[in-house]
């Protein structure tokens, strides 16, 4: 899956930027895979921007203003879209000068980051991981996007081994998941059906045995 992925990415627009989304719901992989195509992809020669929505997080105040628990607000309030495009997105797209910070926020401290401002290479491959990538206002800025879907209980399975740590309980992590995260990707599917308009979806839900359900120019 790796080595096709990287094929793709490689060979696709191969002379200028190359803005690829990474989506998925919450602990589906994403971070894995974007990390090892950014790998796979630099092994072959092509140069790769890596960037993470988590750098573009609203302050908490904002963040929490519908209620800590709120998947209506984990959805609309989550990340500073309009600073992504702005520093990101668009200066890596037709026309843009390629520069672009890779993060302007660390939700952890909840404080703004200070982040140099850089310069892609002209056939740079932007990888960009995150949640709702493919919401209505974001899903024509990507060449190539790609969908990681896992079952709700499988992101719960794999929140509670990883999440302990960062929420301090497991009954915190699993209120978190089934009050905000999972509900909060349930009305994402609803408002922006990602996985019917990804260029790639891949079943993540063993992540030993990975399925490519969609390939670009075939059905799913």
């Amino acid at each position: 899956m790796i080595e096709a992925l990287t094929d793709l990415l490689v060979t696709t627009r191969p002379d200028q930027v190359l803005r690829v989304a990474v989506d998925g719901p919450d602990a589906a992989g994403k971070t894995t895979l974007a990390d090892e195509l950014a790998r796979s992809v630099t092994r072959l020669g092509r140069p790769v921007v890596r960037v993470s929505i988590d750098g573009f997080h609203h302050p908490e105040a904002v963040r929490r203003r519908r209620g800590a628990l709120s998947p209506v607000g984990y959805f609309f309030d989550s990340f500073d879209y309009a600073a992504l495009r702005r520093l990101v997105i668009d200066p890596l797209g037709p026309g843009g000068d390629r520069r672009f910070r890779s993060a302007i926020f660390d939700h952890g401290y909840d404080a703004a980051r200070s982040v140099p401002e850089r310069t892609a290479a002209q056939n740079a491959v932007l990888l960009l991981d995150g949640v709702f990538l493919l919401r209505e206002e974001l899903r024509a800025c990507w060449e190539v996007s790609v969908f990681v879907r896992v079952s709700p209980a499988e992101s719960l399975r794999r929140g509670l081994g990883r999440d302990v740590a960062l929420f301090g309980s497991t009954d915190a992590v699993r209120e978190r998941y089934e009050r905000r995260y999972l509900p909060g990707q349930e009305l994402y599917r609803t408002l922006a059906a990602p996985m019917d308009v990804a260029d790639v979806l891949l079943d993540n839900e063993r992540p030993d045995l990975p399925v490519i359900l969609r390939w670009p120019g075939q059905e799913a």
